[in-house]
């Protein structure tokens, strides 16, 4: 059974509810899947499959959930070049900074030698509003490159 870790980065929830209905799509296609809304360096490190959800928040950072696991794992020596990785954001084209957190997630785990194996989606909150849906849509491309 393929193992999913699921992390979220989010401020008002938004990324949180798209990772639980993740989860329970997963869950139901037979996949073996650990969400976690406060992820630790522990949290991830050995997994094979990572999956990150996560909003764009201030002038393009990572939510405040999140920044502690990405600045350790920035200064991790750990090998996690049998990481696989797909990112899921979430931002408003109405900044210039839309999606950022999407990149900084891509470019941190890229200098760790993680291997992204699938384009990242970049969900619009002002034009989309069935986040879900467009999450759920999306998941193939990850799923079939695992």
């Amino acid at each position: 059974m393929t193992s999913i870790c699921i992390i979220t980065g989010s401020t008002l929830g938004g990324a949180e509810y798209v990772a639980d209905h993740i989860n329970n799509v997963l869950t139901e296609q037979g996949f073996e899947v650990e969400l976690y809304n406060q992820a630790t360096l522990a949290d991830i490190e050995g997994k094979s499959n990572l999956l990150v959800i996560t909003s764009t928040h201030g002038a393009g950072e990572l939510p405040e959930n999140i920044q502690p696991l990405f600045k350790d794992l920035a200064h991790s020596t750990a090998d996690f070049s049998s990481m696989k990785f797909g990112v899921i954001g979430l931002g408003s084209t109405d900044y210039d900074t839309f999606c950022n957190a999407v990149n900084i997630v891509e470019e941190t785990l890229k200098a760790k030698e993680a291997t992204q194996i699938c384009e990242s989606l970049r969900i619009d909150v002002v034009n989309n509003f069935d986040h879900d849906a467009t999450a759920e849509e999306w998941l193939p491309s990850f799923i079939e490159n695992l």
